[in-house]
């Protein structure tokens, strides 16, 4: 692993697929759409955990301050159920909000789902790292990472992940480059780096 590889955080907040009820289908799906998407050097360090405040909090901190994950993906606990604490969980241990990332988020599923208004998604840097909760199911994660697209493939709403490689350049990560084919990264003009 060299100073350039993304670390990425996988967090699956689930009781039932962490007891072993049903598969967890959060996290492969994740790892599936970075494999498709990144570009540059990634690894990522995975959980599994119940829907538990404090137990989120503490895997948050454990992967951003002794694992050192840039970028945290949270998937599930962020609707309107009593159980559904990924927010209250990420806010908790949060150095500083990013209500946009969140905004995005609802603006994507919005254009499935009138239900996405119930979504309570956050995005929140500690650290070095950019924490971002998705939503559960591996159909809704992949459309708010990429966006929409028409047949033509002309983009009709931002996924968030557009503006994850440049936010990771303004908290000290790496350098996040993607296939532009799945989802193109933005950078001001004077952020964009020489092709090696």
């Amino acid at each position: 692993m060299t100073d350039d590889t993304l670390t990425i955080g996988l967090v699956s907040i689930s009781d039932r697929a962490s007891a072993g009820v049903y598969e967890d289908k959060g996290l492969p799906s994740l790892e599936e759409w970075f494999a498709l998407a990144l570009a540059s050097p990634w690894r990522t360090v995975k959980r599994l955990i119940p829907d538990e405040q404090a137990v989120i909090e503490r895997t948050l901190v454990e992967l951003v301050d002794v694992e050192r994950c840039d970028l945290v993906l949270t998937t599930g606990g962020t609707g309107p159920a009593p159980r559904d604490v990924t927010p209250e969980a990420t806010l908790a241990v949060a150095h500083k909000v990013m209500p946009g990332f969140g905004e995005q988020m609802r603006q994507v599923s919005l254009r499935f789902v009138p239900t996405a208004i119930l979504s309570r998604q956050v995005g929140a840097i500690r650290g070095k790292a950019l924490i971002l909760n998705l939503p559960g199911q591996p159909k809704a994660i992949r459309e708010t990472l990429e966006g929409v697209r028409d047949a033509d493939g002309n983009v009709l709403v931002h996924g968030v992940f557009a503006a994850v490689p440049y936010c990771i350049d303004l908290i000290g990560g790496p350098y996040v480059q993607t296939h532009e084919a799945v989802c193109k990264a933005f950078r001001p003009k004077s952020a964009v780096r020489p092709a090696k």
